[in-house]
């Protein structure tokens, strides 16, 4: 991961994916957009993890969203079930501001914990841009809701964010750590075939938005051309010889 711009350790069967810049606000960028996807690839690929916790780093800011000196056009590679499929328990613990691409991060996760000093922002409609990831907020809060954030660019906060069903639980920030650690050992705790077999249903049942759906096509079309088996295809047919495919 590019200078730790993403870090990854493990605590039992839960991983923890921490946004490491917290001294810029932990705004997005491509250093941070490769780190996530790097890091979603670690989690599928380490069995001893089972579940994962998503935060950012400092107190002040999840992330404030997309450095808009470097706007990371590919966002959809770091989202957990977009650019990386996931199917394994994702928790997000969210303290400070929560802007932008890490709102569309935390919609993507299961679980959402919040300290009472969160705040959520979709700023897009005030800055003349959109990449539609955030489509998908509107099957999971009530509708209206969903357009108030996008339509208006404003904020609600943690209270805000649990009546409408955004959060599952909101705690005091010294406690946000200890609670997100706490749910996801828990889930951890239970049987790891049904939990992600349950997630994958759930994915089938939530309506994607256009891009989101063209994001995970991208992913899974990116990943074949940068496969082995590619290479081998390519070398086998300038060799004139039947190709020696691995599934790779």
């Amino acid at each position: 991961m590019s200078e730790h711009a993403v870090t990854y350790s493990g605590d039992g069967a839960v991983a923890r994916i921490t946004i490491n810049r917290g001294e810029r606000l932990n705004r997005l960028d491509a250093d941070i957009v490769a780190g996530l996807e790097s890091a979603w690839r670690r989690f599928m690929a380490t069995d001893a993890h089972r579940v994962a916790v998503l935060c950012g780093a400092g107190e002040r800011a999840f992330t404030a969203g997309a450095d808009l000196r470097a706007v990371p056009h590919d966002l959809y590679r770091a989202i957990p079930g977009v650019g990386v499929a996931v199917d394994k328990p994702v928790v997000a613990a969210v303290r400070g501001w929560c802007v932008g691409g890490g709102m569309v991060l935390t919609t993507m996760a299961d679980i959402l914990i919040a300290a009472d000093d969160a705040r959520f922002s979709y700023p897009e409609v005030k800055v003349g841009f959109s990449g539609g990831l955030i489509a998908t907020l509107a099957s999971r809060i009530p509708h209206k809701v969903a357009m108030e954030l996008l339509l208006l660019g404003e904020t609600i906060d943690a209270q805000r964010a649990y009546e409408v069903g955004y959060v599952n639980r909101v705690v005091a920030a010294d406690a946000l750590d200890a609670t997100a650690l706490d749910w996801a050992t828990r889930i951890a705790a239970c049987a790891p075939l049904p939990s992600r077999m349950l997630k994958r249903f759930v994915a089938e049942v939530i309506p994607k938005g256009p891009t989101e759906v063209a994001g995970i096509a991208r992913a899974q079309v990116e990943r074949i051309n940068a496969s082995e088996d590619w290479v081998e295809g390519r070398a086998a047919f300038f060799e004139k010889r039947a190709p020696r495919f691995e599934g790779k």
